[in-house]
């Protein structure tokens, strides 16, 4: 058996943000982190983490609610406890400003107790399933779109709560074209300069606030173990590494590569039979059996449930001009380092994600 290194990107060209509702969760029960002052991206990610992917049905109060995809149904006391408010109408305010600003639309039912909303666009950057089932709130993920994620924290002063969620929406881990991010997963301000140094001058022109808050504030994140800070001399600037970014962002401990656009990486370790391994021609299908089992597996626990459905296809590809040869320590032989692209289809046509495969001899 030959032991190859598999290392999955997924291509992606659009900027949105993958989070996870468990990280969405710890927020919501974190409070030590301050939500008082502008709070409007957390209460948007919240609002989002809890939003449908598919149609369900909720029965409240011995009456039956259709929930579609991008909505949710609470009672405005539970929304009440997500936000860290006190009183119903201080929630009430968050949802009138969210739509007047067309992120979400909302209406009051069951007598004022119950709060209907729907984000504004959710089918542009999440994909929605087809059937109906229960929707769970505690796990997988969903995407958050930058632009919108931009947009909020640069109309009022953030609060504490929103400028750490905007710190780990710009966090990058191992990316070539971001000098630093292959040590730790790094805050990187999207500006092209592939560089993360940043100042407090720059952080508090982001957020409002003067440098001295911004100290403050950094110094609260590290003391609560949140983030890492690495300061140069002179006008060089500041480092900012997220602690625990790939455990609570992913859920794993192997590689994940968060790109401008939001791209995954994982690296695992496969076995592929020598006769396999050493075939020149077309993706062999022991071959592509091997490389999709370990796939799926991995994608699977990550929030890909489409390996289940019936509609589910792919399609994958050897990129026969980017192959190369590595010399093993071990022979004289030549061993590949193969390159694939895998498409995951919905039926025939729809592309539900693209992912470059990797497959590099071990040593």
């Amino acid at each position: 058996m030959s032991e190859y290194q598999l290392e999955i990107k997924q291509i992606v060209d659009y900027p949105r943000c993958r989070i996870y509702r468990q990280f969405v969760q710890s927020l919501i029960a974190d409070r030590n982190i301050r939500t008082n002052g502008g709070s409007g991206l957390f209460f948007y990610t919240v609002l989002s983490s809890y939003a449908n992917f598919r149609t369900s049905y909720k029965r409240i109060g011995g009456i039956n609610y259709t929930v579609y995809p991008g909505e949710w149904l609470c009672e405005l006391k539970e929304l009440t406890e997500w936000f860290h408010f006190r009183f119903g109408r201080q929630a009430i305010s968050v949802l009138n400003d969210l739509q007047g600003r067309h992120l979400i639309t909302y209406e009051l039912i069951g007598n004022g107790r119950l709060i209907k909303y729907k984000i504004v666009g959710w089918h542009k950057h999440n994909r929605v399933l087809e059937y109906n089932a229960p929707c769970q709130k505690d796990t997988g993920f969903f995407f958050l779109p930058i632009c919108i994620a931009n947009e909020i924290i640069g109309t009022r002063r953030p609060s504490e709560m929103d400028i750490l969620l905007d710190l780990w929406l710009n966090t990058v881990y191992n990316d070539e074209q971001v000098q630093g991010s292959d040590v730790a997963p790094v805050v990187y301000i999207r500006n092209g300069s592939g560089n993360p140094l940043i100042s407090y001058a720059e952080l508090a022109q982001r957020y409002n606030v003067s440098k001295a808050t911004i100290g403050r504030y950094l110094k609260k994140f590290e003391e609560l173990e949140l983030i890492s800070i690495s300061s140069f001399p002179g006008t060089h600037g500041t480092v900012i590494s997220l602690r625990n970014y790939l455990s609570t962002m992913f859920q794993i401990s192997d590689v994940m590569l968060d790109k401008e656009e939001i791209a995954m990486a994982l690296h695992i370790t496969i076995n592929l039979p020598e006769s396999v391994a050493n075939d020149a021609s077309t993706v062999s299908e022991l071959r592509k059996e091997v490389i999709m089992q370990k796939v799926e597996k991995i994608l699977m626990s990550q929030g890909f449930s489409c390996f289940d459905c019936s509609n589910f296809r792919y399609k994958l590809l050897e990129l026969s001009d980017c192959q190369g040869t590595v010399l093993t320590e071990r022979s004289d032989t030549h061993k590949r380092r193969l390159r694939y692209s895998l498409k995951l289809l919905c039926g025939e046509q729809k592309e539900i994600a693209q992912f470059e495969l990797i497959l590099t001899p071990a040593n």
